[in-house]
């Protein structure tokens, strides 16, 4: 099992200690660093400034948004940072929420599936450098009666296939991962539920013809370094109650459905209510420890690397860390004591 670690949303105030975070995950020899977008700064022009300061690792999006750019755009900006960082770069990609899709970038939030076939079609179509022509239900290269005409990418990447990644949740959506992604990025992940999500995975790789040989299975976990479990515990149950509760309407938030799903019925439920009705502090406060410690690695080095164990054995092949501290210090640790945590687990690859 390889290491990863997820700097989250940037432009809160810590850029500079995200930038100190994947420069000391660099040199310690992780293999991934990944940053999101939501609707503040953009992925890209981060893995940009984050490839130029760092020689080693893999810089990928968790995730570009689908809605937010067209494919065409998206593949032109993979074969940039590829290129770029010279061979360095994944692609993340998720159809986001509604209420970013049609709230900020004013694209129906409908057919997610169908829309997510369609575009990494296009993107690969593109990133292959053949002439890009697309004749789908959401999706028509060139447009029909117009004067578009069919182009070509004229940017070389360095490398002949970009992995691509998707980010999903619901069990449609990944098996449409298995199906047309090269891995999938995963959140709330726990060794214990993972069961049920992996085979949805594994059923959209035998439609293809194989198996999850070679597919990456990449959690972000969050992290926290400390002998008492419920401290560590609640510096990541704001965390929790944003996504849980906050994210998405009352009707559609996959995370809460997620939670649900896993056997949190009640709980999230609870810090739904609490999170709309802007209790967050009391939102957070009803996120079950039980949730956190079956999706987080808290404790000490030693409870941290048997938990390790756990996430090897039920698929995982890339483990992206959060690490949650109140300083920058603790942060750099926090990589440290889980690279120390991987080796002493004995999953560390040769």
């Amino acid at each position: 099992m390889k290491l990863g670690v997820n700097l989250g949303y940037w432009g809160a105030g810590n850029d500079a200690d995200n930038l100190a975070l994947a420069r000391e995950a660099d040199q310690l020899g992780y293999a991934v660093c990944w940053t999101a977008e939501a609707y503040g700064s953009d992925a890209a022009t981060i893995l940009a400034w984050v490839a130029a300061q760092t020689e080693r690792i893999d810089i990928g999006s968790a995730v570009f948004q689908i809605p937010a750019r067209t494919p065409a755009m998206t593949a032109m900006t993979a074969a940039t940072l590829d290129s770029l960082s010279n061979g360095r770069f994944r692609l993340g990609l998720g159809v986001s929420g509604p209420q970013v899709s049609e709230g900020w970038h004013g694209v129906a939030f409908k057919s997610p599936l169908g829309r997510t076939r369609e575009y990494v079609d296009i993107v690969n179509l593109a990133l292959s450098r053949k002439r890009v022509s697309y004749d789908g239900e959401h999706f028509k290269l060139p447009l029909p009666g117009g004067p578009g005409k069919k182009l070509q990418l004229i940017v070389h990447p360095i490398r002949e296939h970009i992995p691509i990644y998707l980010a999903a949740v619901g069990p449609k959506n990944l098996e449409l991962a298995g199906r047309i992604a090269d891995g999938w990025l995963a959140v709330f992940f726990s060794p214990q539920y993972a069961g049920e999500q992996l085979a949805a995975i594994e059923s959209g790789r035998k439609q293809i013809g194989k198996d999850l040989t070679g597919f990456d299975v990449v959690p972000t976990v969050p992290v926290v370094v400390d002998d008492d479990l419920e401290r560590a515990a609640e510096q990541i149950r704001w965390y929790a109650a944003l996504y849980i509760g906050g994210m998405g309407s009352r009707e559609q938030n996959f995370y809460n459905q997620l939670a649900c799903r896993m056997g949190f019925a009640d709980e999230a439920a609870r810090v739904q209510e609490l999170y709309l009705a802007r209790e967050h502090r009391n939102a957070a406060a009803a996120v079950p420890f039980e949730f956190i410690d079956a999706t987080s690695l808290i404790g000490t080095p030693e409870r941290i690397a048997e938990r390790m164990k756990a996430y090897a054995a039920a698929g995982v092949t890339t483990l992206s860390v959060t690490p949650f501290a109140a300083t920058l210090d603790e942060r750099l640790q926090a990589l440290r004591v889980s690279l120390d945590a991987l080796r002493a687990a004995g999953l560390e690859e040769a």
